[in-house]
């Protein structure tokens, strides 16, 4: 079989480089090891935004391009991608109050066009988002950004390109590629059925984040002299620490920025961390040193104080960022991506002139880059192979709503009170989170739906077998991991017992010893 597309990845990057390229007519593969969503894309502190914090190290460029993105990727996936307030609590200690102002309001010019509100000044000690705070902080500075789930954006996308044609195999580790001539011989493990598919790609994409250099090294066995640093970030999950749906942003006195926000009605999240990291990214966890880090920054602003054995659930991600060897405080290094494209150079001179004609298959890696930024990313990588796909067509993600983004054609507020009508025998609670996890594609998973009985065994916290017939019929859920902490976040709510019913149930449903994927 021959493809114009291998996709080495089932990252943000990953599948978002397979909807744009699909939705422009090309063949598509894309592989994914574990999961899509798997690593660092399903670990990250959930923020679409520009990245305020990235104005101290003139990083102009990457914040307006962030901030033009975050407007599309709201209007994209609206049920997804929503409005969140920062309050920032001012700390003479570190900035002055002239330099946050002044870095604020560069963050509102930075992209005029914008349907969030500007920031502004606030009184703490009489507002309410100044109760949970210690008294020392008088006044602070509120914003607005973008808040996802990002294991969901990611599969969204994963949608976006199966709907136009392309094909998405989880649990299938890229083995081996080898260029011969214009294009590469592939080589692909389904590690469920155990078994080698062979194919042939004209261009080869490697998102695999921070197993790019072990793809580059270990399965194309070339060479980069591309500089990277792992970077592992964690993240801290508590009991609800405040009201409101407001989030914070903590400045702490080694300059790092810490984030507090809303969590899942119940609960808290707090990151993110910044350590180096070696060794194998599968086994990166988050350390004692993290947890007391993240419990003591966030005890230096609230007046209720937290501790370690108050958290419910922690993760850490590795990310890759592109290193310029020049920058050496870790919180400084570009989130930039950079591109790197491999097209055979080492080719003999001898080799050239005799086959001037010839056009050497590309492999392009991604090193870095930002949740936030990955359709610019998408559409960046596709320009670098427009002279290997003439016939290609043009960009057209910016204006084009994830699946389930359309909302039935109503904002989401008026979406949510229209599913209210349309089902009304669904528990509140129940609508609510269909309609942010889903949008539209409720409908999908809905159907054939008259009364609660009709969705079937109920496994606990509002999950019942029809959202699960669903998840592994259109999603990739093979495993109940991928179902209660990326699909679905309710593995922070489900007890041992609940886990293993549904553990059992999705047995029934993914056979082991059958291929579920077309053709493969």
């Amino acid at each position: 079989m021959e493809i114009d597309l291998l996709i080495i990845g089932g990252g943000i990057n990953g599948c978002g480089i397979a909807a744009d390229a699909a939705g422009r007519g090309l063949s598509v593969l894309l592989c994914e090891q574990e999961d899509l969503a798997f690593g660092t894309s399903s670990s990250s502190t959930k923020l679409i935004h520009g990245g305020l914090r990235y104005l101290e190290n003139f990083q102009f460029k990457l914040v307006r391009s962030s901030l033009k993105e975050r407007e599309i990727l709201m209007r994209k996936a609206p049920h997804l991608i929503q409005p969140m307030r920062f309050i920032l609590p001012y700390n003479n200690q570190l900035r002055s109050s002239a330099m946050v102002r002044l870095g604020l309001m560069l963050y509102d010019l930075l992209h005029l066009d914008k349907i969030l509100p500007s920031s502004k000044k606030i009184d703490l000690q009489y507002s309410k988002e100044g109760g949970p705070l210690k008294g020392q902080f008088k006044f602070g500075f509120s914003y607005f950004d973008g808040w996802t789930d990002d294991a969901r954006l990611v599969v969204l996308n994963a949608i976006a390109a199966r709907e136009h044609g392309a094909h998405i195999l989880t649990r299938t580790r890229c083995k081996f590629i080898k260029r011969d001539g214009n294009l590469w011989q592939v080589k692909l493990n389904d590690l469920r059925h155990n078994r080698i598919l062979k194919l042939q790609a004209k261009a080869v994409i490697n998102a695999a984040g921070p197993w790019v250099a072990d793809v580059i090294e270990n399965v194309a066995k070339l060479s980069t002299h591309t500089k990277t640093r792992l970077i592992q970030g964690s993240h801290i999950v508590i009991p609800k620490l405040y009201e409101g749906l407001h989030a914070y942003v903590l400045q702490n006195p080694d300059g790092r920025i810490l984030f507090v926000l809303p969590y899942q009605e119940k609960f808290t999240l707090i990151g993110t961390t910044e350590i180096e990291y070696e060794g194998d990214p599968n086994l990166s966890a988050t350390s004692n040193r993290e947890l007391n880090y993240l419990c003591n920054s966030v005890n230096r602003f609230f007046s209720k104080q937290i501790y370690s054995d108050q958290i419910v659930w922690s993760y850490s991600g590795v990310r890759l960022l592109y290193d310029d060897e020049h920058t050496k405080n870790r919180t400084k290094i570009s989130r930039e991506y950079y591109l790197e494209i491999d097209r055979n150079e080492k080719a003999t001179a001898a080799t050239k002139e005799e086959s001037p004609h010839i056009k050497y298959a590309p492999l392009i890696s991604i090193f870095g880059g930002k949740l936030t930024t990955y359709r610019k990313l998408a559409e960046d990588v596709l320009m670098l192979l427009q002279e290997d796909f003439p016939n290609m067509g043009p960009p057209w993600t910016a204006a084009s709503p994830l699946p389930g983004g359309d909302c039935d054609n109503l904002s989401f507020s008026e979406f949510l009170k229209a599913l209210e009508q349309r089902y009304p025998w669904l528990p509140l609670p129940l609508i609510e989170r269909y309609a942010n996890s889903y949008g539209s594609l409720c409908h999908t998973l809905l159907a054939d739906c008259h009364r609660l009985k009709d969705l079937g065994q109920h496994f606990g916290e509002n999950l019942f077998a029809k959202e699960i017939f669903y998840l592994v019929k259109n999603e990739w859920v093979q495993k109940v991991d991928d179902l209660i902490w990326r699909r679905t976040k309710l593995g922070l709510l489900l007890n041992p017992s609940e886990v293993e019913a549904i553990e059992l149930y999705l047995k029934t449903l993914v056979p082991s010893d059958v291929p579920r994927i077309g053709n493969f």
